[in-house]
């Protein structure tokens, strides 16, 4: 069934309890009426059905990305996985407390360090162009399938060193975890963490052929380790590594890209302003992270009885903070509901906060850029067939997996 995403609307009354749900799909078309009546109604919302808590005002959702003692990422960011129950396994960083995370989080950092990521611009370029080439001469292609789901994945195949004639199948497998059957939630094993044994042949290559890629520093990096050890990292943590950084930099990215497609096409003077002056492109792209972000909800277990508007919270319990409200909670945002490429950007929590902020930020934000800029180049005006566009079908990503659009 095709989905469509209604314009951001008005709170109106309504005599029924506000009701959340990330396994709604009706909800999921546009979530904004809903997230704004939980923040004026019920702060602290339960969910009974699902059996979680969810915070959507950012004063709130702030301090519990901060307070990681209390609002714990050790069972994992994603609500399914928390419910499950499932052993964790090291290096996962999104599903870790410090000191382990800190230990972990290093040795990735390095990678991305804003003078690596930079020097990546000229490489992603060429990807984009190879890309857009193919696009030459059509009038009407489908954005995603097209371009926004191949860039990222190009990018990240580049990263980890991964062949390009492997780089698809890496992506499918990558996202297959994530998709859902509408309305469903993820069905939770032990395939949900990332194990990623189908790494394991490239590693095996890698050692024998070191390059300037990611496997081949994770395979030559020393650290300490949580018992005080310097150590090597395993093979087992090597693909953990690996299949973090391949699942949460090829969905994601390519759903900002079909956002940045839609938005401008709902917005054609501002897109006019974009292609008039590129240099307003990394502001805007800031403005769509906060306007349709891409992940609407990040997870956190309980650890410990907390109040919260005169209600305890018990440990154990489930919380989900609402990273999609904060992003248009009027407290911190002047005129939320409106895109406008020219907002003062400050306090975004798109890519979280505190010890979890992702590390690839300024990656994803460069990859947008330059995509932005090749395709505004070629292709200045386009309209999008609203009547066949389809949102993902997934809890934890919201973005489009369909968007057809008509250039000219």
């Amino acid at each position: 069934m095709t989905e469509t995403h209604a314009q951001p609307s008005t709170v109106v009354t309504d005599p029924a309890p506000v009701y959340w749900d990330p396994f709604d799909r009706d909800i999921a078309g546009d979530p904004y009426p809903v997230y704004a009546r939980l923040r004026a109604e019920a702060p602290l919302y339960y969910n009974e059905k699902h059996d979680f808590y969810a915070l959507s005002r950012y004063e709130d959702i702030d301090r519990a990305l901060l307070d990681w003692k209390t609002f714990s990422s050790s069972r994992g960011p994603i609500l399914e996985i928390i419910k499950a129950g499932i052993e964790i396994p090291p290096g996962t960083l999104l599903m870790e407390d410090p000191p382990a995370h800190d230990i972990h989080r290093a040795l990735l950092r390095s990678v991305f360090t804003p003078r690596r990521v930079l020097s990546l611009e000229p490489q992603i370029r060429e990807m984009c162009t190879r890309s857009l080439d193919r696009l030459a001469g059509l009038d009407h292609f489908d954005l995603m399938t097209e371009f926004a789901n191949e860039v990222p994945m190009r990018v990240i195949g580049m990263l980890l060193g991964i062949p390009e004639e492997d780089q698809q199948a890496v992506r499918d497998r990558a996202d297959e975890n994530l998709r859902t059957e509408p309305g469903q939630q993820m069905q939770v094993s032990d395939k949900a963490i990332p194990h990623a044994d189908h790494f394991a042949q490239y590693i095996d290559w890698r050692a024998e052929h070191p390059s300037d890629d990611l496997m081949t520093e994770l395979l030559r990096a020393e650290f300490v380790d949580t018992e005080g050890v310097t150590r090597t990292l395993t093979k087992q943590e090597i693909l953990t590594y690996v299949s973090v950084v391949a699942g949460a930099g090829n969905e994601t990215t390519a759903r900002l890209l079909g956002w940045l497609g839609s938005l401008l096409a709902r917005h054609p003077d501002q897109r006019a302003e974009l292609v008039a002056d590129p240099r307003l492109i990394p502001n805007a792209i800031d403005e769509a992270l906060r306007f349709e972000p891409t992940g609407h909800a990040i997870a956190r277990y309980v650890t410990t009885d907390v109040e919260l508007y005169g209600t305890t919270v018990p440990a154990g319990s489930a919380m989900m903070l609402l990273i999609a409200s904060s992003n248009r909670d009027a407290d911190r945002w002047s005129d939320p509901d409106r895109f406008d490429i020219h907002r003062k950007m400050n306090n975004l929590r798109t890519f979280g906060f505190g010890t979890h902020f992702c590390l690839g930020a300024a990656l994803a934000r460069l990859e947008a850029k330059v995509a932005l800029e090749e395709f505004l180049a070629r292709f200045p005006s386009w309209d999008v067939d609203w009547d066949r566009i389809a949102l993902s079908s997934t809890s934890t990503v919201r973005g489009w997996e369909t968007l057809p659009i008509t250039v000219g």
